[in-house]
C-alpha cells in the first residue's frame, strides 16, 4: 500500500507531495475533508509504534487546549487525533510496511531512499 495523509491547506504537505511526485502512484487522503478513521489510525499506530509518535504538538489546538501541562496517555493521543484532524502529524506517508511521519529533514531523506 502507498498512501499519503495530508492537509491540502498545508504548504509543506503540498510541497512534499510535488517534490517527491507522490500523486501518481499513491492514494492521497486530505484529512480535513476525508477524516481519518479509527481503523486507519490503528494501522498507522501499528507501523509507528505509538499514537504519541503520530501526534502533532505544533497544532494550534495543542496550545489552545493547554495540553502541554497535561499528562497524556496513549488513549488520550488516539482520542485527540480522531477528534481533531490537526493533531495528526503530517504528512504521514505509508509505503508498504514503512511509515514516514512529518516533514523533518531526516524523515524526508529516508522517504527519498524508500521511493
Amino acid at each position: 500500500m502507498k498512501k499519503v495523509y495530508y492537509l491540502s491547506t498545508c504548504n509543506t504537505c503540498t510541497r512534499i507531495i510535488k517534490e517527491f511526485n507522490l500523486t501518481d502512484s499513491f492514494e492521497i487522503q486530505d484529512i480535513k475533508f476525508d477524516k481519518i478513521t479509527a481503523k486507519q489510525l490503528t494501522e498507522l499506530k501499528n507501523l509507528a509504534g505509538s499514537y504519541e509518535d503520530l501526534f502533532n504538538r505544533r497544532s494550534r489546538q495543542y496550545t489552545a487546549r493547554n495540553l502541554k501541562k497535561q499528562e497524556l496517555t496513549e488513549q488520550d493521543y488516539k482520542s485527540l487525533i480522531l477528534e481533531e484532524y490537526t493533531f495528526l502529524k503530517r504528512p504521514t506517508i505509508i509505503i508498504d510496511d514503512q511509515i514516514f511521519i512529518g516533514s523533518a529533514k531526516k524523515n524526508l531523506e529516508a522517504l527519498k531512499e524508500a521511493i
